[in-house]
């Protein structure tokens, strides 16, 4: 019978915990899991698109006549779940920064009611979302298609949800939602980034929006495009300074087409459209047309088509 060195392991592991802990002065850590639940986030946003959207994404059982009664019931569990997680946040964060004089209960109570009643504003965006790609995409048969398969949609029902978060002061929480989303679908939207109604996300894979990325309404972006920082100051010791704005702000009615790189605090103006592939670093007037030059006839293209 095989046998293995598991007391020697465990020591071992104990060891590199305790030096762990001890170069980030947190020696010790009371109580045990004193953060969020990655498993209970994704249960509470797979509960809450039942409460957006119960019809599609409730459950398959749900007859209209009790569409308001389930909303009812799983919302008040959802939320109870949800100010536990909040709850939890509030008081990891408390450690970290040495605010024990927070009155913790109050605070994540008071972020679980602004949360929920913001969920009617969050569907009407997310409503905007979702007829933007049916809209936009000519492979779309019915905005129930686009709200069951589309990937950009699930990326955006988290993103809404996690910017919620996000914005109250919760970014732990946010970032656990967007990352489930982002495991889902390979589309990276950083909960912090700001993003108007009527976004579209065709195809998806491969899309990255930075923390300070701004987007206005009705833009359009396609498979593999990247907003994203162009440096990282440090301060004096060489530290990354962290929130500064980083990532492009894009005006209402881009489109940016598969593949583009667009990097730093630069703007796209109104109605501008980047083509596929374009590496770019500097600003964009209003309605300009950005596209790779045709490597055979050395000529910027004439066209811009979509993937």
């Amino acid at each position: 019978m095989a046998t293995f060195d598991i007391t020697n392991i465990v020591q071992s592991l104990h060891e590199a915990r305790h030096s762990w802990r001890q170069a980030q002065r947190r020696a010790s850590e009371p109580g045990g899991r004193e953060f969020p639940s990655r498993d209970a986030l994704a249960a509470i946003v797979e509960s809450l698109k039942g409460v957006l959207f119960p019809m599609r994404l409730g459950p398959p059982d749900l007859r209209q006549e009790s569409e308001d009664f389930h909303v009812a019931h799983a919302l008040d569990a959802a939320l109870h779940s949800l100010l536990k997680q909040v709850h939890l946040e509030l008081k990891y964060s408390a450690g970290l920064h040495g605010a024990t004089d927070r009155n913790i209960d109050e605070d994540a109570l008071a972020a679980t009611r602004t949360f929920g009643a913001a969920l009617p504003t969050i569907r009407t965006l997310l409503d905007s979302d979702v007829l933007a790609a049916y809209q936009g995409d000519p492979a779309a048969r019915s905005v129930d298609e686009v709200l069951l398969c589309y990937p950009g949609v699930l990326a955006m029902i988290h993103y809404r949800l996690g910017h919620q978060l996000y914005a109250l002061g919760l970014p732990l929480l946010a970032r656990i939602v967007a990352e489930l989303a982002h495991g889902a679908t390979g589309i990276d939207i950083h909960p912090g980034a700001r993003i108007g109604a009527g976004f579209f996300i065709d195809h998806g894979t491969g899309v990255v929006i930075g923390e300070t990325a701004v987007i206005g309404e009705r833009v359009r972006v396609y498979q593999a495009v990247t907003l994203g920082a162009k440096r990282f100051p440090t301060d004096a010791e060489g530290n990354l300074q962290k929130g500064l704005p980083r990532h492009p702000v894009v005006e209402d009615d881009v489109v940016i087409y598969a593949g583009a790189t667009i990097l730093g605090r630069i703007t796209l103006g109104k109605g501008a459209v980047i083509g596929g592939n374009v590496w770019l670093t500097h600003d964009v007037p209003p309605g300009g047309r950005i596209a790779q030059a045709e490597s055979r006839e050395g000529a910027f293209a004439n066209s811009i088509g979509a993937s």
